[in-house]
């Protein structure tokens, strides 16, 4: 109800340590020579994670109008896409990814057609011409970040949409910060298939608590 709200999550595996030959080849989708002749070893490693690089900013000492400087923290695992009702706050679709995989591109596997607001929230990652047009065709609003043009700053206009936006859209946070802290989500399995089942128990575990949160809400005093 109320619109949905999309958003991806890096969801951290153990990190793999191949040699360039090897990861090249693990990048073509072939298995590297002489993992076939050592089961053990090709059963240990995993093949479907994948690095990325996660931009966040450094803590730096307060002061007026300072920001954090810029840095990119590598991280190998995989991608928990999921699509949240904004007035409830449950997942109610999720798709699982190699990390490396750009948000947008699991965008239409995760939208919920069962929403009954038109409202989709979603930050910059999600903004594209398909997208847009494939949201318009089914009748739902774009609340979609505003992405700046190369080299241009954001018109004030975009800026302050985007402010707005950013106050519901932040609410999706709330579900990875709780994955993240409490539930210390992180996947040891092998595989894609397994990922997946890890993290789709882990998003309906989150379901439950929030369930147990509502009626907890609502219960009579």
């Amino acid at each position: 109800m109320s619109g949905q709200i999309i958003d991806a999550t890096i969801v951290a595996a153990p990190r793999q340590r191949n040699d360039d030959d090897e990861k090249q080849a693990i990048r073509e989708g072939r298995i590297p020579d002489g993992w076939e002749e050592t089961p053990h070893k090709l059963a240990q490693k995993d093949r479907d994670a994948r690095w990325t690089l996660k931009r966040a900013r450094a803590k730096t000492p307060k002061a007026e109008g300072a920001k954090g400087v810029e840095i990119a923290i590598p991280i190998f695992g995989y991608k928990n896409h999921i699509s949240t009702d904004r007035r409830h706050g449950f997942i109610r679709r999720w798709a699982v990814s190699s990390a490396a995989e750009h948000d947008s591109r699991r965008f239409r596997e995760v939208l919920d057609s069962g929403n009954t607001g038109a409202d989709v929230w979603a930050d910059t990652a999600y903004r594209s011409r398909k997208n847009e047009e494939f949201m318009a065709k089914r009748g739902l609003r774009s609340k979609v970040h505003f992405r700046r043009a190369p080299g241009k700053p954001l018109s004030q206009a975009h800026a302050k949409a985007n402010a707005a936006r950013s106050k519901v859209r932040s609410a999706v946070e709330h579900v990875f910060a709780c994955q993240k802290g409490p539930m210390a989500l992180f996947v040891r399995t092998i595989g894609i298939a397994r990922a997946k089942t890890k993290i789709g128990m882990a998003n309906l575990v989150y379901n439950m608590r929030r369930l147990v949160w509502w009626d907890g809400r609502t219960a009579p005093a």
